[in-house]
């Protein structure tokens, strides 16, 4: 029976989401194409597990059994390590992929109110404390996972014994033959209500740690929450340092026992400050692990969100994919819990959307838990659909012609409030003017070839920085630099003379200035990205709902940086496109051929209405020979030539209607 079972969702699985291994390019894996859903796991389970991943043609089955993350199993996890071998086996009989969920720094010891011997009684030095001493340990309604009569506490990463242990656990795991370990929470405590500005941690051993390599005591020697203290930004690097090395550490126990294990990280803070306070920061983790899945929710669920949150998390995940550099980013993100005006699928399509034509890959869950699904059916089309075209969408895109947004960690890190809003805006506006854009880091920086390179309010450059910027100004390139860009070091210590505007030749850091030859630049004291994004908060969501801009701020603004791009650094983009800002649109290409991404916000209203009004007539020119055609996949349809003219070097074409999402290309 056994046999016959396997055989039948092996055809099933076949006939509905076949097709992954040919469309894997050099340098990915199954990780880049995986369609998600998640489930608790035991013994008994498995089959029907395996049949609900077949029947929805999820491909990557996320399981959980929380070996480390319960006290009992943390000490004996055979039981629970069986399940997962059995569980792997079974999924790779049907050509699946499968991996478990574990905690990180978190353990809970269930119904500890009538045990004697619990995590934190047997262990209280492993917690992690407050600088008054005061232990993370939890108890029921605390958060939602935690229940009456539970003790949930968060771990010293430094607590060597328990370190020691938790490796030796993540090596069992790697050896059942599950594909990767999907570790949540390995966080710093600062998330909870009351510890949100402890800066934990303060135990004796991640104490000792700091001392040991800064000479600081963690406990006197810094003032906590003050960027200006030198010290205390040691103390948020390390930090962020601290939970980077742990799941480095994770990541080659897991690989130590099979080089093929995945170590993916579930991280909930984005680009924000968050990233700060948490000490889990994705630019750094990206370097350690082979995949980060973001629980990442600008504006609530999809059913929640507005044309600006929209937008958000359009930036966000474009972001990510830019941290990513080559590896997959897997969206832990949800869609809908009971909204009374808005049906699930509707809110499950504007939400897979919006994260394939980012590049990013889908995970599908219920409410605000791992597993389950708002409607089974429009996940399996859905997901069904993405298979069918996931070259499209998860083949590697590369740029042609981009603009270059810096984002850059040190000043997101020390001066959040000024970055972040920048940043955004400069973002937006791209986006919302059909420009080709590409986020560039300090670690892809040596390499970007695009011709302009924006820097938004960066205020924290290394000399080594500084060295790759003159190199691209020297190389005929143009910078568009805004506020205090360059006003610090790389440990936020203010420069007596801006390097940035020396190299420039600027004189008066209160004014504006610009050189349209020999050394290309723009220089704007007053960033137009801040002053983008302020206008959008304030109207845009308004004019979205009605299809209406071209008399609002935030469109004057758009013109105006457009204008400057064009006339004072002379852009002329590969893809040209004309549509409202309501559309947000990525250009790059993907196997040599031009492919315009497009997702639609316009008309939608959080909590009110899900679908869209369609944009109409949008004209691209590519730039192409004559025998070029086009084509386009509308989202959840499929690829349709359509008409195009040819023109001075450029294949012209419009498209009559766009609904939720859209994805046009010459070839």
């Amino acid at each position: 029976m056994h046999r016959v079972l396997v055989f039948l969702l092996t055809a099933t699985w076949m006939m509905g989401c076949a097709g992954r291994e040919r469309s894997r390019h050099l340098g990915q894996n199954w990780t880049h194409y995986v369609r998600i859903a998640g489930h608790s796991l035991r013994k008994d389970n498995i089959d029907e597990i395996i049949q609900s991943a077949s029947e929805t043609c999820v491909y990557g089955i996320e399981t959980d059994n929380s070996l480390t993350g319960i006290y009992e199993s943390f000490l004996d996890p055979r039981e629970k390590l069986e399940a997962m071998r059995i569980m792997a086996e079974k999924a790779h009989a049907v050509g699946n992929k499968v991996f478990i969920y574990t905690e990180g720094l978190e353990i809970i010891t269930p119904n500890a109110d009538q045990k004697e011997h619990t995590f934190f009684k047997d262990h209280p030095d492993w917690a992690q404390r407050d600088i008054g001493g005061r232990p993370a340990v939890f108890g029921g309604g605390t958060a939602f996972w935690i229940r009456e009569g539970d003790e949930d506490v968060w771990i010293s990463p430094y607590a060597s014994e328990w370190r020691k242990i938790y490796m030796e656990r993540i090596r069992q795991i790697a050896a059942t033959g599950m594909d990767g370990v999907f570790v949540d929470i390995p966080y710093w405590m600062t998330h909870f209500r009351g510890w949100e500005d402890t800066w934990a941690s303060f135990d004796d051993y991640t104490v000792a740690a700091f001392e040991k390599a800064t000479n600081l005591n963690a406990r006197t020697d810094l003032r906590l929450g003050d960027f200006s203290d030198p010290n205390f930004v040691k103390w948020v690097d390390f930090r962020i340092q601290a939970l980077t090395d742990f799941m480095k550490e994770v990541a080659e126990n897991g690989r130590s026992v099979n080089p093929n294990f995945v170590i993916i990280a579930e991280i909930y803070p984005g680009i924000e400050e968050a990233a700060v306070r948490v000490g889990a920061d994705v630019y750094e983790l990206y370097q350690v692990v082979d995949v980060i899945a973001h629980e990442y929710n600008p504006g609530g669920k999809s059913a929640d969100r507005d044309p600006t949150d929209w937008f958000a998390f359009m930036t966000g995940m474009y972001s990510f994919r830019a941290f990513a550099d080559g590896k997959a980013s897997w969206m832990l993100t949800y869609s809908w819990e009971g909204h009374e005006n808005i049906s699930p699928a509707d809110a499950m399509e504007n939400l897979m959307m919006s994260q394939v034509m980012a590049g990013a890959n889908c995970w599908d869950a219920a409410n605000h838990v791992m597993s389950g699904s708002n409607d089974y059916e429009a996940r399996k089309r859905i997901f069904k659909w993405i298979a069918e075209h996931e070259r499209t969408f998860y083949r590697p895109r590369q740029p042609m012609k981009p603009i270059g947004v810096y984002f850059s960690p040190k000043t997101r890190n020390y001066f959040v409030d000024q970055f972040i809003p920048s940043y955004r805006g400069v973002m937006y506006l791209l986006q919302q003017s059909h420009l080709e854009f590409q986020v560039v880091t300090p670690r892809t920086l040596r390499k970007f070839q695009g011709p302009i390179l924006v820097l938004p309010d960066v205020r924290c450059l290394a000399d080594s920085e500084l060295v790759l910027l003159r190199r691209f100004l020297e190389s005929g390139r143009a910078l568009y630099v805004t506020g205090e860009t360059g006003a610090c070091d790389e440990q936020r210590q203010r420069r007596s003379r801006n390097p940035l505007h020396e190299l420039l030749g600027i004189d008066n850091a209160e004014l504006p200035a610009k050189s349209v030859s020999g050394k290309r630049f723009i220089y704007e004291p007053e960033c137009i990205g801040r002053r983008y994004y302020e206008a959008v908060q304030q109207e845009f969501d308004d004019c979205a709902y009605r299809g209406e801009y071209c008399e609002a701020r935030f469109e004057r603004i758009r013109r105006d940086f457009v204008d400057r791009l064009i006339r004072d650094l002379q852009y002329e983009g590969a893809v040209q496109v004309s549509a409202s800002p309501f559309l947000s649109t990525q250009i790059a290409l993907v196997d040599g051929k031009p492919h315009v991404f497009l997702a639609n916000f316009k008309g939608l209203k959080g909590k009110e209405n899900a679908n869209q009004l369609p944009e109409r007539e949008v004209a691209i020119a590519f730039t192409a020979s004559k025998n070029h055609k086009v084509y386009t996949l509308d989202f959840l349809g499929e690829p349709v030539e359509i008409p195009a003219i040819w023109k001075e070097g450029r294949l012209h074409c419009v498209i009559p209607e766009i609904r939720r999402g859209m994805v046009v290309w010459a070839e």
